[in-house]
């Protein structure tokens, strides 16, 4: 661990929440912007915004939207909100949101808090544990699952083996489709959620690292991890879900509905 870094952690830093709402979700196949898919009379966003305003480390949030997005502002939300314009890919929209932080005087020392605006279920004591792992790390920390299922790395090929007794099989003789190639070993892996939480000077590098290299990322831990920079992870809980697929909207219905019976 450098000096510099020392300096950081022996530092009260400032939370500053930033929620990433530029993109269009092209796989879940809606007309509209995810973020703006209606759970419970209000759409995601605002949900996740609620989320964060839970959290007794987090007073204001930084939405990145895109800079055609006429929606956002015409919301209600649960917290105070800045704006600013994202990019064309994610960590383009995080880089953008940092620099807005950083122009709206953000220290090197703060923390950036970075939520997706399609989890809208996360838990207010996740929120939190996440924060406390952060502040006693150098770079930082991000929710995430132990992997329960077993994983299966695939191979794409066409169909050789039809048999001339089924039309089905025969059909689909020359079209390409996914096999089992092997069994992936699970006992170290994760699956990555949000909120992530880094120090801002870091991310900040870490992120011109990636514009520099021109590297393929899709979440900001990935870009420590092309530094060899460790963050650590904080076990989150399994109701944090990501609205990606129509189907997940039911059952982001009923885990939102069930929190609500319990609060």
């Amino acid at each position: 661990m450098s000096i510099n870094q020392n300096h950081l952690m022996n530092t009260t830093p400032h939370i500053h929440a930033m929620i990433v709402a530029a993109g269009r979700g092209s796989r879940f196949g809606a007309s509209i912007a995810k973020q703006y898919t209606k759970l419970q009379g209000q759409t995601l966003l605002q949900h996740s915004v609620a989320r964060l305003a839970s959290s007794r480390y987090i007073d204001q949030c930084l939405l990145v939207i895109a800079k055609d997005d006429h929606t956002a502002q015409t919301l209600n939300f649960a917290l105070p909100i800045e704006y600013t314009s994202g990019g064309a890919e994610r960590w383009q929209s995080v880089q953008a949101g940092v620099e807005a932080l950083i122009r709206a005087g953000a220290h090197d020392s703060d923390l950036v808090l970075i939520h997706d605006a399609a989890r809208p279920a996360v838990p207010q004591q996740d929120i939190d544990k996440v924060i406390k792992a952060a502040l006693q790390e150098p770079y930082g920390a991000i929710l995430a699952t132990p992997v329960a299922d077993t994983l299966k790395q695939s191979y794409t090929a066409s169909y050789k083996h039809a048999s001339a007794v089924s039309e089905a099989i025969n059909s689909a003789k020359g079209k390409q489709h996914s096999y089992v190639e092997r069994t992936l070993e699970r006992s170290n892996m994760w699956q990555a959620q949000t909120p992530q939480v880094f120090r801002l000077a870091k991310l900040r590098e870490v992120l011109a690292y990636v514009e520099e290299h021109d590297l393929t990322i899709t979440d900001e831990a990935s870009a420590f991890e092309y530094l060899a920079l460790p963050i650590r992870l904080v076990v989150g809980n399994r109701q944090n879900i990501k609205l990606t697929y129509p189907d997940d909207a039911i059952l982001l219905s009923a885990i939102l509905n069930a929190q609500s019976q319990l609060s």
